[in-house]
């Protein structure tokens, strides 16, 4: 078995800017977290790329707009990222 770069599982933990979280349906909320979930469960450091989400960065937007302008929030909780 080829040795990964990557030690140890990702976090559970999934965030997206608020204004996507609460435009997506319940079910492709649980299909985001269940793929963290799945992949943190077997080591994987990131979910797969078929779980992607779309439309959640608005055009043009560059990645420090993204992160600095949003609201992020767990999508599992609703809580604000970062929090415990």
């Amino acid at each position: 078995m080829a040795k990964s770069k990557v030690k140890g599982g990702g976090t559970k933990k999934v965030c997206l800017p608020a204004s996507k979280v609460r435009s997506m349906s319940q079910a492709e909320r649980d299909k985001v977290v269940n793929a963290k979930r799945s992949a943190a469960s077997k080591g994987k450091y990131k979910r797969s790329s078929k779980s992607n989400v779309k439309g959640a960065r608005k055009k043009g937007a560059t990645l420090r707009d993204w992160f600095k302008k949003e609201k992020w929030v767990n999508i599992a909780n609703g809580k604000p990222c970062g929090a415990k």
